[in-house]
Parts: C-alpha cells; sequence; structure tokens
C-alpha cells in the first residue's frame, strides 16, 4: 500500500511540472535545434520573403532567418516574457562575422503572444561570399528563468 500512494505521488509530481525537452534536425536544410524548459511548436529556416526553405543555399545579397513559433513556457513578470536572443555567424574558420550578445537587450518586455514568436535574421552580404559556407546559430533564453532555453544552427552555403 506504501508502494502505491510513493508511486501515485510520484506521478502527480511528474505530471504537474510544466517541463519540456527535446531536439530535432531537419535533413533538408540541415537546421537543428534543442530545446530546455520551454515548449515550442516548430522551428524553420526562411527567405527573405518568409517562405519556409527546403535546402541551405542562399543568395548573396538576399536574408536568412531562423524563426521560433509556438515558443511558451515563459515565467512571467508583470504579464509580460522577457526573452534573450543571441546570434552568431561564423565563418568555416569560425571567426566570427556576426557576434551578438542579446538582440532583446534593455527591452520593456513583450507579450506572451510577441514572444511566442522569435525571429534571427541575418543579410548575406560582404564580408561574406560566394561559394563560401558559414555557420549560423541562435540561442533564446527566458531572462526570468535562465534555465529555459532554445538554442539552433544550420550552416548555409552562399550562391
Amino acid at each position: 500500500m506504501k508502494n502505491a500512494i510513493a508511486l501515485l505521488l510520484v506521478g502527480l509530481m511528474l505530471t504537474s511540472c510544466s517541463f519540456s525537452a527535446g531536439t530535432h534536425k531537419d535533413l533538408g536544410t540541415g537546421l537543428s535545434y534543442n530545446y530546455n524548459g520551454f515548449s515550442v511548436d516548430e522551428v524553420l529556416l526562411a527567405d527573405a520573403d518568409n517562405n519556409v526553405m527546403s535546402n541551405n543555399e542562399v543568395e548573396l545579397n538576399s536574408e536568412i532567418s531562423i524563426v521560433v513559433q509556438g515558443l511558451s513556457n515563459y515565467e512571467l513578470k508583470d504579464d509580460k516574457a522577457y526573452p534573450g536572443l543571441m546570434m552568431q555567424v561564423l565563418d568555416k574558420q569560425g571567426v566570427a562575422i556576426i557576434d551578438e550578445a542579446d538582440l532583446f537587450a534593455g527591452s520593456n518586455g513583450y507579450s506572451t503572444s510577441d514572444a511566442s514568436i522569435v525571429r534571427g535574421t541575418v543579410t548575406v552580404g560582404d564580408p561574406m561570399v560566394s561559394g563560401q559556407t558559414y555557420l549560423m546559430k541562435i540561442r533564446v533564453w527566458d531572462k526570468n528563468k535562465p534555465e529555459n532555453e532554445l538554442t539552433a544552427e544550420v550552416d548555409f552555403v552562399v550562391k
């Protein structure tokens, strides 16, 4: 009887937690992402016209975005979410072309609806060159609960 009660209590504790974690990789684009603490609907690679990309080839002088959709489970403060967004683009030698520690630094918070979609966009141009491959990385975290985070990365080829 004691074992049944203990098992029931453990089950209730696990189901009452709003913990989420996962890993995913898109075989078409090579985009991979991991998340812990957040819930997420999808992470995708999009072009300048907001079309979902099926490969990782990008024209010079265009844009590429990693788009996180349906991001939830923020710890709210005054009914607002406080996401952070780190973004990097590295060349094949690991040299940072873009290295932004927090693109949302200094924000006054966002509604949960606005914070549910996070987009990191890169303009593909100088010093990037045609024929080269670059690594784009983002990290999204909850500033009120930093252990909630999502990381995503993709290699892209400039045409």
